[in-house]
């Protein structure tokens, strides 16, 4: 028991990578999502979908999400139609980041990451398979979808739910994958009925 309880404390945390990443490509001056998502090596998808959902948690001005999700939208959709790996076109390989927020959206995370690092390890990993894929991408770019709405108080649901599949997805855990899953079924819920609500309102102004 005294061995495994070491075994989890000495576990990397799982935004090391992005910072060590970011703050080498920062000080070098070529941060990108391009080369971002190069220097996180493998598990592309995985890791793009962590990288985008983090840029859409950014502190940005309201109604940012429309183009902060795009990206999302963009990776989910190469995934459903069964593409081996992320393929950014030039302009969006080209966008800078902001080390700075980017960290401290990392650090205001680390609730969340605390709690997945404690319980990460490869199950499930059926759900991974090759022939799974496309039907994984659909769900995740519905969940992406409502991200890109910029519905007030909705988007940090669905960002946050592709930030657990996302990293479900890098370290092969099926079982938190299902539950980000389930998290943005109950986003996407969410938006849904304040879309509704809001509908119901002009409605009732405009009679």
């Amino acid at each position: 028991m005294p061995h495994r309880e070491t075994s989890k404390r000495r576990r990397p945390s799982l935004s090391m990578p992005i910072l060590r990443t970011s703050r080498a490509q920062h000080k070098a001056g070529n941060l990108t999502l391009g080369t971002l998502l190069a220097g996180l090596g493998e598990r592309s998808f995985g890791w793009a979908i962590v990288v985008f959902s983090l840029l859409t948690l950014l502190p940005l001005p309201p109604g940012s999400s429309l183009v902060t999700a795009l990206p999302v939208l963009f990776t989910t959709a190469q995934m459903m139609v069964g593409f081996p790996h992320v393929r950014l076109p030039g302009p969006v390989a080209r966008v800078k980041i902001d080390q700075q927020k980017l960290r401290r959206t990392l650090l205001g995370l680390r609730p969340v990451t605390r709690r997945l690092e404690n319980t990460l390890r490869p199950r499930l990993v059926a759900i991974f398979a090759p022939r799974h894929e496309p039907l994984l991408g659909l769900a995740l770019f519905i969940i992406a979808f409502a991200l890109f709405l910029p519905i007030p108080g909705s988007g940090w649901f669905p960002a946050i739910s592709l930030f657990v599949v996302g990293v479900g997805l890098v370290e092969r855990d099926g079982v938190v994958t299902v539950l980000g899953l389930a998290f943005g079924a109950f986003s996407v819920f969410l938006t849904v009925a304040i879309l509704m609500s809001l509908a119901n309102g002009a409605e009732a102004m405009i009679g």
